[in-house]
Parts: C-alpha cells; sequence; structure tokens
C-alpha cells in the first residue's frame, strides 16, 4: 500500500470514531465509494492502527445495529408525506 492509501484509511477511521458517521456518510464527505470506505476501515486499517480500528469497529458495530430502526424511521416518514399531500 503506498503512503496515500494509508493516509487516507486514518483519516476516514478517525471521522468515523470521532463523529459516529456511517459508511454511506463518510464515503459522501470524503468522495469515494461506500465500498472503499468500508475496505479502508475494515481490513487496511487494522494492519495500519489497530486502537484505531477497535474505536472504528465500535461504531460500525453500533451502526449496524440501529440501521433498521433508522430504515423504519424513513419508511414512516415517507408515508407521512404521502398522507400529507
Amino acid at each position: 500500500m503506498n503512503g496515500n492509501v494509508e493516509k487516507r484509511c486514518v483519516e476516514i477511521g478517525k471521522y468515523i470514531s470521532e463523529t459516529g458517521a456511517t459508511v454511506r456518510q463518510a464515503g459522501a464527505v470524503f468522495g469515494i465509494s461506500k465500498s472503499t470506505v468500508h475496505i479502508d476501515v475494515t481490513k487496511r486499517l487494522y494492519e495500519i492502527d489497530r486502537i484505531l480500528y477497535d474505536e472504528v469497529k465500535k461504531v460500525l458495530q453500533e451502526n449496524k445495529a440501529e440501521r433498521h430502526i433508522r430504515g423504519g424511521n424513513a419508511t414512516k416518514k415517507k408515508y407521512s408525506e404521502y398522507k400529507k399531500n
């Protein structure tokens, strides 16, 4: 891996651990796909910085546990908008 990829992995990892952002949100901020973000913070970051990796892993697990709630809220909002119109 070259230095740019390692730097990107650390930057993304810090962003996710500080903000609690989802993989999609981090991808939008850094202008890369969610697949790239996921690979960066799960595989590459493990080899670069294990402490940061552990912090990011906790955030990703929390986001995964909550995603069904966020999806339900989005659906509820969508159909409440239909009722208003």
